[in-house]
């Protein structure tokens, strides 16, 4: 991915505006999101900020306030690539701090993205244009918990809407030999997250010898995503370097270099990195380095679903991509469900 393809195209803002949105979701819990609006020359630029925390989103001043146009002044003529640079000098959290550090390269991303996004509908683009690639169809599995205790009824729920759906799931110490068995019985499960890399989250899982070898051994062609390296886990985890995958540590090329081991697999969420420009520089690195990508998903709801659909189609369609259509993550599934691939439509701007 050539950062330079998109670097200079013109992009002219008049203002910027947001709204936000809530849903319940399968996992238990109220998403909250904010989608920034960029507008100019009579066109509108969309990008999403996925921070999990709801307080960075209630704390944002209303749109059409004083504050709130005080803080994002970014009415001017650029290059993407010097809006990307205004951004900079912007306090992005003008009320007060993120909840967490990673609330900076969410808010960056949900800014830079719609000003990719409207910079590309000024020109009457699609990014695949741009970029010299083609859209291709997706593939995608659904990314699941098994609730408490866990069962396999959501699983069998979407196996029966759709019989060839493949699927992420995020295993817990509450797994037993009997549910591995029976999931694994389906030949469905394409990536395991162990989430032993997240810190201070709501879905921080401490490592476990024992859940580790149920999942390696249970699982044994399934990508293993985001183990803890621990003295009790190392030497599970080394046998199996090849089936590894990172998620949580990944916002550049550094985060990969940086990797226990050269890596195999990543998962690539474009929020993670805050900058275009960071994520295309990882994206080229991959390329280089033959490390296998698939797109990852954050309870998107709104357009950044859609943004990484596209980038999934452009760059890693044949990857598990996390990014079923958000259908798969209401509470309460319909009677009918998107099926895998995703075919592109006619993309203008980030539109998939």
């Amino acid at each position: 991915m050539d950062f330079s393809r998109v670097a200079d195209l013109p992009l002219t803002v008049d203002s910027v505006g947001y709204y936000q949105q809530d849903r319940d979701t399968s996992s238990g819990f109220v998403r909250k999101s904010t989608t920034f609006v960029l507008s100019g020359d009579r066109s509108e630029g969309r990008g999403e900020d996925v921070t999990y925390d709801t307080e960075d989103h209630d704390a944002l001043p209303a749109p059409d306030s004083e504050p709130f146009g005080d803080a994002f002044d970014l009415a001017g003529e650029y290059t993407f690539e010097s809006f990307s640079a205004r951004l900079d000098e912007v306090d992005l959290f003008p009320t007060k701090a993120p909840e967490r550090e990673t609330g900076h390269h969410y808010r960056r991303w949900g800014l830079e993205s719609a000003a990719l996004d409207l910079a590309l509908r000024q020109a009457d683009e699609s990014l695949g244009a741009v970029l010299g690639r083609e859209y291709d169809p997706v593939r995608f599995v659904a990314s699941t918990r098994l609730g408490e205790p866990p069962s396999t009824d959501r699983v069998d729920a979407i196996l029966d809407r759709v019989p060839d759906a493949e699927f992420k799931l995020d295993p817990t110490v509450e797994w037993t030999a009997a549910l591995v068995e029976e999931l694994a019985a389906a030949d469905a499960v394409r990536i395991l997250d162990l989430k032993g890399q997240y810190e201070g989250t709501e879905v921080d899982q401490e490592p476990d010898a024992d859940l580790y070898r149920l999942v390696f051994e249970g699982f044994p062609d399934a990508v293993v995503e985001d183990p803890a390296l621990v003295p009790e886990t190392d030497g599970i985890v080394e046998a199996h370097r090849d089936r590894l995958s990172w998620d949580y540590p990944i916002t550049g090329v550094a985060s990969v270099e940086a990797l226990p081991y050269p890596p195999r697999w990543l998962n690539v969420k474009p929020s993670r990195f805050g900058t275009v420009e960071s994520l295309f520089e990882t994206l080229a690195y991959a390329a280089e380095e033959g490390i296998r990508l698939y797109g990852g998903g954050q309870f998107e709801l709104d357009v950044g679903r859609t943004h990484i659909q596209a980038l999934a189609s452009l760059c890693y369609p044949d990857g598990p991509n996390d990014v079923a259509p958000g259908v798969y993550n209401d509470p309460d599934l319909p009677d009918e469900l998107p099926t895998s691939p995703l075919e592109p439509g006619e993309p203008v701007g980030l539109g998939f």
